[in-house]
């Protein structure tokens, strides 16, 4: 589940919580195209309890295309620095 709202200072911000599987994904990221030229837009990931694969990787995506990923619990932040950074592989 998630909720927009927008502040006075042209920040919009969308506040998630739950679980963040592919059918929200797919309603933020129709919410976000709307949004288009914003400069300021923040997820903020504090009531957010669950994750996938995929969330992941649109997190991680967001935060590349400077979106705001504010109050993002630890168990995410160590997973997308996972996505960004694949480990190397083994050396022979």
């Amino acid at each position: 589940m998630f909720r927009i709202r927008k502040g006075g200072n042209g920040q919009v911000v969308f506040t998630l919580s739950g679980r963040i599987e592919a059918d929200v994904l797919v309603e933020i990221q129709q919410q976000l195209a709307k949004e288009g030229g914003t400069r300021n837009v923040v997820l903020d990931l504090k009531d957010v309890t669950l994750v996938n694969q995929g969330a992941v990787e649109f997190l991680a995506r967001c935060e590349a295309n400077n979106i705001t990923l504010q109050r993002c619990p630890g168990y995410i932040r160590k997973w997308m620095k996972q996505v960004k950074e694949p480990t190397a592989s083994f050396k022979r």
